[in-house]
């Protein structure tokens, strides 16, 4: 199995009044274990127009109740460029060029399921354009698929 590893390094000598350092790495693992790596990985690149709602990444009871991370980056250079990252229509940031996020991703349709709404609710993570197109790269890790019906392809 693959061994993927994700580091973050935050820095600053003038945010507070002493220096910041804080440096966090882990590995990725396959659910309820700590020596299975995850060992599938789908990496994209999308152009999304201005004004345009796009599901980045969809979900799909081929994925539901592994263990999956997302990254995506907008890698627009023009600093007023941003995109609206949202999970079943509710926003939870933005980012601006160059931003990039890394998230673990709950893709259990049962847990989207609510009694108030018989059609669930949707985990697809989607993402729309503002200012100039958006040029967005993304990838999704996981344990891999299991196809469960023939719509799953």
């Amino acid at each position: 199995m693959a061994t993927t590893t994700a580091s973050i390094t935050l820095s600053s000598s003038d945010l507070l009044s002493d220096n910041l350092s804080l440096s966090s790495t882990m590995t990725l693992y396959q659910n309820g274990t700590t020596a299975t790596g995850l060992d599938e990985c789908n990496y994209h690149r999308a152009n999304i127009p201005t004004g345009t709602s796009f599901d980045l990444i969809q979900d799909s009871a081929a994925l539901s109740e592994d263990a999956s991370y997302v990254y995506i980056i907008l890698k627009n250079t023009d600093v007023t460029d941003y995109v609206k990252i949202s999970i079943n229509s509710e926003e939870i940031g933005r980012l601006y060029a160059g931003d990039w996020l890394f998230m673990p991703w709950d893709n259990d349709l049962t847990d989207t399921q609510s009694a108030t709404d018989q059609t669930g609710n949707d985990s697809s993570i989607e993402i729309e354009a503002f200012t100039h197109e958006a040029i967005i790269e993304y990838a999704l890790f996981h344990n891999g698929e299991t196809l469960v019906t023939s719509g799953d392809s």
